[in-house]
């Protein structure tokens, strides 16, 4: 028998070094639901400053995103010019005067947290200077700004392996002692599902970027050949759902919502299709003038809490018939999310059928639309509804 002193010394000894696990690894438990928050590219590209970036959080806090969930306030491209003598990253002068810790002080002087972006590559996308050789230097002084978030782009990366360079930022970001989550922003070349959750990444994109459409594969501004529309970037997550979970997501890339390129019904059905499948949520239009009906898409609890739900289940398509499809999400109280989805461009009816969703054709089931915010009824087998082109019909589907 094991003395009874020797035996308080081991349950000493295991949370002692349990605590030093912890200490070691202080990426652990971030983002156990996808990431909620706003980015400055799709809307704003090169033209980031700290008066926009401070307005930009205020404007969350006073539009009621941060109480609908939305907590980082991240910089993309373009904020950094150069290096000093020393190889650290330096900010811009002229936009930022005040340095990248004020910002970050600010931001989370209103309770939200501080996000950066960098790349992996020797110069980011924007031709401003990239993470490679400098990735602890790097991380050291994104911990010391207060940084809470880090996308890391995949431009002017030549030979390297992706797999390998996002392990080495990660295990910088975690030697700076500071939890910072880390959005690999790779554009699912390298199949970055398959390993990204190994290398201690928190989201992964799974396309290249979004453009401001809802169909098709339109070609960039510049002339350039394609861009991802909704639709496209939805058909390419169909498969790789299993791989999304707690702390660790599939990213199709961030919203469009509120940017002009789309209708509000397609806004909504885009935003809904999001929340199906646990995407991260970081919105990209101008939070300081947007319509009210753009606001109360981004804003809405019950479409917000199928992507926030804490089992971390993906959606996936259930059915499909031609333009008309199933999407639904199991969630953690044993409900699921359906969307009936209308790609075509006439209104049609959309059924769910009761053994889509993996319950039995006798169940009697409650029915909510969560954009009507209504109780539609009970329903035995099936539902069915009329759903406009474009557009989605979002319920939850309840036994």
């Amino acid at each position: 028998m094991v003395p009874v002193r020797c035996l308080a010394i081991t349950i000493l000894l295991l949370i002692s070094l349990g605590a030093l696990a912890a200490q070691e690894n202080p990426s652990a438990g971030l983002a156990l639901t996808p990431p909620m928050g706003w980015n400055s590219w799709n809307k704003f590209g090169c033209n980031v400053s700290e008066d926009m970036i401070r307005s930009m959080a205020d404007a969350m806090v006073k539009s009621g995103m941060k109480d609908a969930g939305y907590q980082y306030v991240n910089i993309d491209d373009c904020w950094q010019v150069s290096r000093d003598a020393k190889g650290n990253v330096v900010a811009d002068p002229q936009r930022f005067p005040h340095g990248m810790k004020a910002v970050g002080d600010y931001i989370h002087s209103l309770g939200l947290k501080f996000g950066v972006y960098s790349d992996a590559g020797s110069k980011t996308c924007a031709g401003r200077p990239g993470g490679l050789g400098h990735e602890y230097q790097d991380a050291l002084r994104y911990a010391a700004w207060g940084v809470d978030y880090l996308k890391y782009d995949w431009c002017n990366t030549s030979t390297q392996d992706a797999k390998a360079s996002y392990a080495n930022i990660r295990a910088a970001l975690d030697a700076s002692g500071r939890p910072i989550v880390l959005s690999i922003c790779e554009w699912g070349k390298a199949s970055p599902w398959l390993w990204g959750k190994e290398v201690g990444g928190n989201l992964w994109r799974t396309t290249d970027d979004i453009s401001d459409r809802w169909s098709g594969h339109p070609k960039w501004p510049d002339g350039s050949c394609c861009a991802n529309s909704v639709l496209s970037i939805l058909d390419q997550q169909v498969g790789i759902q299993s791989y999304a979970g707690p702390g660790h997501w599939n990213d199709p890339d961030m919203l469009e919502v509120g940017n002009g390129g789309m209708t509000g019904t397609e806004y909504r059905a885009h935003f809904s299709l999001w929340a199906m499948l646990a995407a991260p949520l970081i919105a990209g239009n101008d939070l300081r003038n947007m319509t009210p009906e753009i606001h109360d898409i981004l804003t809405n609890k019950e479409v917000v809490a199928v992507d926030q739900d804490p089992l971390g289940r993906e959606g996936e398509r259930v059915a499909k018939n031609g333009d008309l499809e199933v999407w639904a999400k199991q969630m953690q109280d044993g409900s699921r999310a359906v969307i009936l989805l209308n790609r075509g461009e006439s209104q049609q009816n959309i059924t769910v059928n009761w053994r889509d969703l993996g319950y039995p054709e006798h169940l009697s089931a409650v029915v909510r639309d969560l954009w009507e915010h209504k109780d539609l009824g009970k329903f035995t087998g099936s539902f069915s509804a009329a759903v406009v082109p474009h557009g989605v019909v979002m319920t939850s589907i309840k036994p």
